[in-house]
C-alpha cells in the first residue's frame, strides 16, 4: 500500500501534498523533524497532517499526488478539502 497525505503548516498558510510507501504519520514526524531534504517543509514547520488517501500501488500514488500538485488539484484542494480544515480552525474577532 502507498499513501498520498495532505499537511498543513500550523505558522503559516501553506498546505503540502506528498506520497510515501511508509505510514503518513512516519512521513509527519520526518517533515517535522527536518529529515526531509525539502527545503520547504523545513521553512513551514511545524506540520499537521490533515488528509491521507491510501492507494494500491507506487504509481497511482504518484499519479495522484502529481494531480493535487497540479492547478486543476490545487484548485480541487482548495474548494472541497481545505474549507473543511480551515472551518474547524477558531476565528480571531
Amino acid at each position: 500500500m502507498h499513501h498520498v497525505y495532505i499537511l498543513k503548516s500550523q505558522i503559516a498558510p501553506k498546505v503540502y501534498v506528498g506520497e510515501t510507501g511508509n505510514l503518513p504519520e512516519d512521513r509527519l514526524d520526518d517533515h517535522n523533524k527536518g529529515k526531509d531534504a525539502d527545503a520547504y517543509t523545513r521553512r513551514y514547520r511545524p506540520w499537521t497532517l490533515v488528509s491521507c488517501i491510501r492507494v494500491e500501488n507506487k504509481f497511482q500514488a504518484l499519479k495522484l499526488e502529481s494531480y493535487l500538485k497540479s492547478g486543476a488539484g490545487r484548485a480541487f484542494l482548495s474548494k472541497y478539502l481545505l474549507p473543511a480544515i480551515h472551518a474547524d480552525e477558531p476565528h480571531a474577532n
